[in-house]
């Protein structure tokens, strides 16, 4: 769409930037500040920054939003049965085997947005309707060719 944007993948930082942090409630908060100081640089460059990261808790995002400064959470949706039948790494059978620790909605909370900017339910509408939802929200909606 001629945007410039850039992702910053949890799972992918989380090898090199955050490559020290575990699972812990505080790792997981000091994951987001990090990723949210990336995304405020890359706002303060124009760019459009999208963190795809598992967010568990609302003080943390609460924080990267005023962090940020321009911030829309995305709320996507999902109960966590159809997560785990999405799931092809096997994380979730191994967090049921209590072979994984702290994992998100089985052996960890996840606290849901109160009042995301915009909601996706993945298991109810197909991509393109989520797509658009955010697109929407970001004020591109005119613009897509989807």
């Amino acid at each position: 769409m001629g945007k410039d944007a850039v992702v910053f993948d949890g799972d992918e930082l989380r090898k090199s930037l955050s490559s020290d942090l575990g699972f812990s409630r505080a790792d997981r908060t000091e994951h987001v500040r990090r990723v949210s100081e990336l995304c405020r640089k890359a706002n303060r460059e124009g760019k459009i920054a999208i963190a795809a990261l598992i967010s568990p808790y609302r003080d943390s995002r609460e924080s990267a939003r005023r962090g940020i400064g321009r911030f829309l959470e995305v709320f996507v949706d999902c109960p966590v049965e159809v997560c785990a039948q999405r799931d092809h790494k096997g994380l979730y059978a191994r967090a049921r085997q209590g072979r994984l620790q702290d994992f998100t909605g089985v052996s960890a909370p996840y606290e849901a947005p109160l009042r995301p900017e915009v909601a996706v339910r993945t298991d109810r509408e197909d991509v393109g309707t989520s797509v658009e939802k955010i697109l929407e929200a970001l004020g591109l909606r005119h613009e897509a060719r989807i």
